[in-house]
């Protein structure tokens, strides 16, 4: 296929008919007359080989291919608009724009809290977004970085994206401060009897993997999609969580948990900003990679035993 050869208007008009499912609805959408955006479904039948919407009754429903182009064509569409969008010249104090990173709820707290200050005070036209990681992260990197402006992510998950290093940390293990059955410190045998409070999106916790080569398996009780949870999960009950240290300290006085230094060697967390390589070059993403850099040196002077 030459991509030469090819109408990227149609793009925009293919992306309004599966998500109108209506000629007349999706050429309002996108200013087309109705004949003009039949011209464009007729076209867009033509390359596809395909009916893309196909009448049931008085409506239209997706064909199958057009349900699997419906995703695909939203993911273009983003992509070009950040390709278009780009910037060579970015000024952070006059500039009004929309940055959308893609994060943990521990990520947002210990870092993106950090970053949303500093952009208030230097940037007040830019807006900052943060989404929950999704779990197919790990097979649709590419996709989901093309279509937002960042990810924070520990290294150990994402693999031949480019990223800048930001922070280390640590783990630390959790337990209800009136659990008797747990000594000042933890052995392997209290990591394999007790039962556990886990993050269900263990690809955010590379030590938890490190777990399984040590021939630990926990036993989960209850799991939960929130790492600021995890304490109060612990909280009052016989079981043990593994958290990152600087969330733990920062959470520090809102459960009553005991913090625990795991019996082994713990492999520590190295988090990163990750991004696609349509942005590399862009001006204004330039700025918001040279910010968090600048935003996880002041946090590198902390180290993460507080």
């Amino acid at each position: 296929m030459n991509l030469a050869s090819l109408d990227l208007n149609l793009v925009v008009a293919l992306r309004a008919l599966l998500e109108e499912r209506n000629v007349t609805r999706a050429g309002q959408r996108v200013g087309l007359s109705q004949p003009a955006m039949s011209a464009s479904l007729a076209r867009l039948r033509r390359h596809f080989d395909d009916d893309l919407l196909a009448r049931v009754g008085g409506h239209y429903e997706l064909t199958a291919l057009g349900q699997v182009l419906l995703d695909r064509t939203a993911t273009a569409c983003d992509l070009l608009e950040r390709l278009f969008t780009s910037q060579a010249d970015f000024d952070p104090a006059t500039e009004a724009r929309e940055f959308t990173l893609i994060a943990s709820d521990y990520a947002v707290a210990v870092f993106g809290a950090a970053l949303a200050r500093t952009v208030h005070a230097e940037a007040p036209g830019i807006t900052l977004r943060f989404v929950r990681t999704p779990i197919t992260i790990i097979d649709d990197t590419a996709t989901l970085l093309s279509t937002t402006d960042g990810l924070l992510m520990p290294h150990g998950v994402v693999t031949g994206m480019p990223y800048s290093d930001l922070y280390t940390d640590e783990w630390v293990f959790l337990v209800a401060e009136d659990n008797a059955d747990v000594g000042d410190t933890l052995t392997r045998d209290d990591l394999a009897r007790l039962p556990w409070v886990a993050y269900q999106r263990t690809y955010d916790a590379p030590a938890v993997r490190q777990l399984a080569m040590l021939g630990i398996e926990p036993r989960v009780e209850v799991s939960a999609d929130s790492f600021q949870s995890l304490p109060f999960l612990v909280e009052g009950t016989g079981r043990i969580a593994l958290l990152q240290r600087r969330l733990a300290l920062l959470l520090s006085g809102s459960a009553a948990v005991r913090l625990l230094d795991p019996p082994y060697d713990a492999v520590p967390l190295r988090q990163a900003l990750w991004w696609h390589p349509v942005h590399a070059h862009d001006a204004a993403h330039t700025w918001l990679r040279e910010t968090a850099v600048r935003v996880a040196a002041a946090m590198r002077d902390t180290p993460a035993n507080g």
